[in-house]
């Protein structure tokens, strides 16, 4: 069982971004020297839901500030960046950290990002799948040049290559390159990391059964795609959910029922779609409520079955898990610490 931490640099009602990315750092080092695994940082735009708006950035600072653990993105939104600079980015942190970056990307929303950053409703809707395969080709080749509807240049040479990882670090990485990792809401998405044998990260919103469903769905998608068994069995997915641990049976979702709704009403109210599309917002208390039933969120033996749960009903056993819904700092890194001192041994 892996366990890491899923950061979005929230913002809560009364804060102020520094404050909120302090925080996010500060989470991060605490899992570091809590003993978990793994930090997964979120990317988001223009909003107080999660004020980090470079997850390569953020984890560019992490990998510099940890010796072991690994950073990752969760996701860095591929129609907001040119897969080539994105791809240059990702070789030079898994290059420069011996190995410890993993590169999430996802699709994002319809929101007002994509009329920022110039790339338009088509590229998300329709340009994922050119994206993705670029930035791959920039991983994995020499050379490369941009043959798409939307990305066309000249081949040129990839450097730095990221498969030049001195020796002994790419014995301890158990890879050439870096991890990439795919957001799959949608049996479309699935298909598409499955065709290329790339691990999913699946939303937190998602029960057991729904995740149990898109595994199983990968499966069969990479069977047909010609992967051997043993790259369909040891896919390495990644299941985002909350963590809150307290020793009172009913504590912990007593505190993120009182902090979490207004963090959520805000954030997720300041969302702008790019072409004025009506969107319907969550409940903030009842998706709360929901994230407390499904993750773990209570007691230790609570929060370590429950993740025994989902990983036999799913047959997942990386965990990307928020702490910070508390939105107190110390309150975040006894969390974290709980997770590794109380949680982490009942899994083992």
């Amino acid at each position: 069982m892996r366990i890491g931490t899923f950061v979005l640099a929230a913002q809560f009602p009364g804060q102020g971004p520094g404050e909120a990315l302090h925080r996010a750092v500060r989470s991060a080092e605490a899992a570091e020297e809590s003993g978990l695994d793994s930090v997964w940082l979120a990317e988001h735009h223009f909003v107080p839901y999660g004020v980090c708006p470079s997850a390569t950035t953020l984890a560019a600072l992490l990998l510099g500030r940890t010796r072991r653990i690994r950073v990752g993105t969760a996701v860095s939104v591929l129609p907001n960046h040119h897969p080539v600079a994105l791809g240059e980015q990702a070789a030079l942190l898994h290059l420069t950290s011996g190995g410890r970056f993993s590169l999430g990307v996802g699709r994002g929303g319809p929101w007002v990002d994509l009329e920022v950053f110039g790339g338009g409703l088509d590229a998300y809707e329709n340009g994922f799948p050119e994206g993705l395969e670029l930035l791959l080709d920039w991983l994995r080749e020499p050379r490369v040049a941009g043959r798409g509807e939307r990305f066309g240049f000249r081949e040129v040479a990839v450097v730095p290559r990221a498969d030049e990882l001195l020796d002994g670090a790419a014995e301890a990485a158990g890879t050439s390159g870096p991890e990439v990792i795919v957001a799959c809401t949608s049996p479309k998405s699935v298909r598409l990391a499955a065709g290329r044998a790339l691990p999913m990260l699946l939303g937190m919103h998602c029960g057991d059964e729904e995740k149990a469903e898109m595994v199983a769905l990968w499966r069969t998608a990479a069977r047909e795609a010609g992967h051997p068994p043993e790259v369909v069995e040891g896919a390495a997915h990644v299941s985002a959910g909350v963590a809150q641990i307290a020793d009172g049976p009913g504590d912990a979702t007593e505190t993120l029922v009182k902090t979490m709704p207004g963090w959520l009403r805000q954030g997720l109210d300041a969302h702008v779609t790019v072409d004025a599309r009506h969107r319907v917002m969550r409940d903030p208390v009842a998706y709360t409520e929901l994230l407390c039933a499904l993750h773990p969120v209570g007691p230790p033996k609570l929060a370590a079955d429950r993740l025994a749960a989902t990983a036999e009903r799913t047959g997942i056993t990386r965990f990307a898990l928020l702490v910070e819904g508390s939105g107190d700092l110390a309150a975040t890194e006894e969390n974290v610490r709980r997770l590794g001192a109380d949680v982490l041994p009942l899994l083992t």
